[in-house]
């Protein structure tokens, strides 16, 4: 266990920068986990309330709490009145979802359902810790849930609430460190019909170094192993060379991973999303 914190707290350093029933009955929350580091999730159908914030002709804004797995978990949801795909998106560490509420517009009045989800730990209204890698391996250990694997389901509650509203096809979308749960949210659910990746990192196989559980956990959770599970649907990665945080290097080896159709896009800027890569999100799921 010693060896498992050593050897993770320079990628917790990143990302901190960075930012069984019947039936009849509801199923309790559950998970397994490979030995090739597959993680299969059982969950009952999400319980959500709205409140709406904001309609205007084309779109309507909404906070949405629903329950899926513990503890509430917030999200903000722009709806278009004509939805043609919809997106779950996980924002970077320590970043709350009403930071993305002009860009959930933006992409609302394109016609994409864009829902942003409080990530547990973000300091917004989804209770949780930040990243914490170390405590997520003590909870595996003894078979409690993880927190990122409980982010993951979330990612999966929000896309199934998405297709209830709209029957359209869901893309999981995170930026840096929420670029993690997407990546594990899309390889280990069918669900999602794609991945879109900004400024986003994965652990380069490290897993590889540790024996036991530890090295199963970290499997499960390493974005470079899980990436390529995600084929034949679609991996969108966008990077920018200048990034101060993630290494664009670290992008790049995270494309090699992947599997086709893939497609990376170098960006202006720095670290997370913009205008640029708003614009070539947009082009490219309108397009498809």
């Amino acid at each position: 266990m010693k060896r498992l914190l050593a050897g993770t707290i320079v990628l917790l350093l990143i990302f901190a920068a960075g930012c069984t029933g019947t039936e009849d009955t509801v199923p309790e929350p559950s998970y397994t986990v490979s030995e090739e580091g597959v993680l299969t999730m059982t969950l009952p159908a999400p319980e959500y309330e709205e409140k709406i914030l904001v309609v205007n002709g084309t779109m309507t804004l909404s906070e949405i709490t629903f329950t899926q797995s513990g503890e509430p978990v917030a999200a903000l949801l722009a709806m278009p009145n004509e939805p043609v795909a919809g997106i779950v998106f996980a924002p970077g560490a320590g970043v709350v979802k009403e930071a993305h509420k002009d860009r959930a517009m933006q992409y609302a009045d394109e016609g994409i359902a864009f829902l942003a989800l409080d990530i547990r730990g973000n300091g917004g209204k989804t209770v949780g810790y930040p990243l914490d890698i170390q405590a997520d391996y003590e909870a595996f250990a003894t078979g409690a849930w993880p927190q990122t694997y409980q982010t993951v389901a979330d990612m999966t509650g929000a896309a199934e609430l998405l297709k209830t509203r709209a029957d359209v096809p869901v893309y999981a979308m995170g930026s840096s460190n929420g670029a993690m749960y997407a990546t594990i949210a899309a390889a280990n659910d069918p669900t999602f019909v794609g991945y879109i990746g900004i400024s986003a990192t994965g652990f380069d196989n490290v897993w590889r170094e540790y024996s036991g559980e530890a090295g199963l956990f970290l499997r499960s959770i390493d974005a470079d192993a899980q990436i390529s599970r995600i084929a034949p649907r679609l991996v969108h990665l966008l990077h920018a060379p200048a990034d101060e945080i993630i290494p664009y290097e670290n992008g790049e080896r995270l494309f090699t991973n992947a599997r086709e159709p893939k497609t990376f896009t170098a960006f202006n800027g720095s670290h997370g999303l913009n205008d640029e890569t708003d614009k070539e999100i947009l082009r490219s799921l309108l397009n498809l």
